[in-house]
């Protein structure tokens, strides 16, 4: 496993290629937010220590704070999904996995950890 650093142009090219019709984006700041947010340290100490936890993180960001005219939910899970496998994991959720897991974070009571134990569960 690596630790992957994104950036505004990966995220732009999975909005561009997994989301249906190419919405626009109107909030660029959910995107840059997106980006620090996964880079996130305290005193040079990862705050999010595995790539699921990272992944945790983007997916639950771009839930709450949509970047996207439509289609956030989709474009979130894209996100996690492709960070994940980037970071050298196998991943192989069902539909009903990714289906259960936007709605534990559209919920909005669920934390970064819970989240990612649920992303753990995608490369079991």
């Amino acid at each position: 496993m690596s630790d992957v650093r994104i950036d505004l142009a990966w995220l732009l090219m999975l909005a561009e290629r997994m989301t249906p019709g190419d919405p626009q984006v109107t909030d660029w700041g959910a995107l840059v937010a997106a980006v620090a947010r996964h880079r996130a340290e305290i005193f040079d100490v990862p705050v999010y220590d595995s790539p699921q936890a990272r992944a945790a993180a983007l997916l639950q960001l771009l839930v709450h704070v949509p970047a996207l005219e439509r289609s956030n939910a989709l474009f979130a899970s894209a996100v996690a999904y492709a960070y994940l496998v980037a970071s050298g994991l196998k991943v192989s959720p069902s539909p009903e996995q990714v289906r259960d897991l936007a709605r534990l974070v559209k919920r909005g009571d669920a934390s970064v950890h819970e989240i990612a134990r649920e992303l753990r569960r995608w490369s079991a």
